[in-house]
């Protein structure tokens, strides 16, 4: 067993965890956060992913111990209260999830890659960035287009933001 302690959603949380749990498991079954899902434990799927350190992280390759000390983002925390992250709004607005099963990770995996990429993304960037994510329900079409929609208005955002600071 080990001692860990780590930022979750921006709240320091400590537990502790054999050593062998991955993170997936500490953060749903110690942690109560069940918005991470397990699909295949293989890192093949991309249901898990969260953000470690501001990257995209698939948290079933990944112990919870090597996350100790560390500032980890679910799906839980990407929202600011009742507002929807961006991300989110346009999944929302542009039907990007069916069963819902893989829109945590495939959000997740959307803001980091948005964040890689301020200038703006396209079509191409998109579909090839999304490989590491398994949808069997949408055929990507909508979930591409929330991903081009929220990169648009979070780019309008930063641009709004340089205009202010000047």
């Amino acid at each position: 067993m080990s001692d860990l302690s780590l930022m979750v959603n921006g709240k320091r949380v400590s537990g502790t965890a054999e050593d062998r749990t991955l993170l997936v498991h500490f953060l749903r079954e110690n942690l109560g956060l069940t918005g991470t899902h397990v699909g295949c434990d293989t890192s093949q799927c991309g249901a898990c992913v969260v953000h470690v350190d501001g990257k995209a992280v698939k948290s079933c390759s990944m112990l919870a111990v090597q996350a100790s000390g560390s500032s980890v983002v679910t799906i839980e925390g990407l929202a600011n209260g009742a507002d929807l992250h961006p991300v989110q709004a346009a999944f929302k607005e542009h039907h990007g999830l069916q069963c819902g099963f893989c829109t945590p990770g495939m959000i997740m995996t959307a803001t980091d890659m948005i964040a890689r990429h301020p200038e703006g993304l396209d079509e191409a960037t998109v579909r090839a960035e999304l490989e590491g994510n398994i949808c069997r329900c949408t055929g990507y079409h909508n979930i591409v287009k929330a991903i081009l929609a929220a990169s648009k208005t979070m780019a309008k955002g930063v641009k709004g933001k340089a205009k202010q600071a000047a």
